[in-house]
């Protein structure tokens, strides 16, 4: 079997998947962190620290951590979510060793020093305005304030200026000894590799400074239900943009949610890609937008289905109104079966070939395991896409597009009143 899993006294779980038909190998550590878990103090902390652990430990300079990847030609980078943060890199397979210690290196033992915190600050912050740059990216994140309110999950991964210009070193230093503990972590590596020997090198990797040296269990995040804020209908952000970026959306299905498989056929279909609905509707047939999409997203305990579109400021509110023409029928009627099977050839094909390369490998079941605490195996997800039909199409799209929407909304518009008359 080539998916392994191994779980440590200290509460490291490390999960390896061999491919032994190719000369890569992918090792990524998850942490079980991410913006959700922050006070409105440390708004953003998750992401600074992902920053901030690149730029030096007892062992390395910040130099020596990047170089030591690029001179074998990998790559090794990081991101953060709402609900975990990932670092990893790819390399040629004999130099999964070096890898798997560099990584860990950031882990264990990265310095924090006062002068990086603040030149590194000066870089969020360019990353925040490059955010505000970008309204198709902005959107996003003003749909999440919108729909969740001052919340965990309604506040942006980045954090916000005042946050980041008033975060001490000393906050951001304990954040990371407080989170990034044994049970919090996830190794996973894909590649090829044997099981046995990446367990050896990762427990030699993490045993820095006595990271291991502790008895826990793996930390899995509660499902709970997500309290948010009053929902508001229409979030508005004003600026001189040639075109209206908008974000429609509603409640969704959460992460531990077997219908997670239907929901996700379903924004396919409506909005994922140029055979969809929306696409056909609003970009083919009337030529109203270049870009429209639909993405389901889920957290524990919560989750949205949502639709973005980007078209001239004169004609968001007709591409609103076809959204809601083509959802309310799709919630009444269902979709066809042809639709449906488009959508789950598009859904099954895309995990398919996400899985040609080694880093892809890795991301799935480094995050099944960080989130789920397990690894669904590829076959049997294969097998839930396979095994949706059109009545479940039908019962999912008729119990959630009928739910409460959200709208948020980046353009040229001094208020927000005739975007709440179409909403009503």
């Amino acid at each position: 079997m080539s998916l392994r899993r191994s779980v440590l006294p200290s509460g490291l779980r490390i999960v390896t998947e061999e491919v032994s038909s190719v000369r890569s190998a992918a090792i990524g550590i998850w942490v079980n962190v991410g913006s959700r878990d922050e006070t409105p103090a440390v708004a953003g902390a998750s992401h600074f620290l992902e920053h901030l652990l690149f730029k030096g430990t007892s062992r390395r300079s910040a130099l020596e951590i990047s170089s030591s990847i690029e001179s074998v030609g990998g790559e090794m980078n990081a991101f953060t979510s709402k609900e975990y943060t990932c670092f990893y890199a790819r390399v040629i397979d004999t130099d999964l060793p070096m890898a798997i210690d560099v990584i860990s290196d950031l882990i264990t033992s990265s310095i924090v020093s006062a002068l990086d915190v603040d030149a590194e600050r000066k870089v969020v912050l360019e990353e925040i305005a490059m955010r505000d740059d970008d309204p198709s990216d902005l959107v996003h994140d003003l749909y999440a304030e919108t729909y969740y309110g001052d919340t965990q999950l309604g506040r942006p991964i980045l954090g916000t200026i005042d946050s980041i210009n008033n975060m001490s070193r000393t906050s951001v230093f304990n954040y990371y000894k407080k989170r990034y503990l044994p049970q919090d972590l996830v190794v996973a590596v894909a590649g090829n590799i044997k099981h046995k020997k990446v367990v050896e090198m990762v427990q030699k990797a993490l045993s820095a400074d006595g990271f291991l040296d502790v008895r826990a269990v793996p930390v899995i995040r509660p499902n709970a239900p997500v309290k948010k804020a009053v929902q508001k209908s229409v979030g508005l952000i004003s600026r001189t943009t040639e075109q209206a970026h908008m974000f429609y959306g509603m409640e969704g299905v959460a992460r531990h949610d077997d219908r997670r498989f239907a929901m996700g056929i379903l924004a396919s279909a409506l909005g994922g890609g140029m055979s969809s609905r929306l696409f056909q509707e609003i970009r083919e047939k009337r030529g109203l937008a270049y870009s429209v999409y639909a993405y389901a997203q889920q957290f524990a305990g919560s989750g949205q289905i949502g639709f973005y579109a980007g078209c001239k400021p004169d004609k968001a509110v007709e591409v609103l109104d076809i959204i809601r023409e083509v959802l309310a029928d799709v919630a009444d009627n269902g979709m066809s079966h042809e639709e449906i099977e488009r959508a789950k050839g598009a859904v099954r094909g895309s995990l398919v070939l996400s899985q040609e390369d080694t880093g892809s490998r890795m991301s799935r079941i480094g995050k099944n395991e960080i989130v789920y605490g397990h690894v669904m195996g590829f076959d049997d997800i294969l097998k839930a896409v396979s095994n949706v039909n059109g009545q479940d199409i039908r019962e999912i799209a008729n119990a959630y597009l009928t739910k409460t929407p959200t709208l948020a909304l980046v353009g040229p518009f001094k208020s927000t009143a005739k975007f709440e008359k179409v909403l009503k």
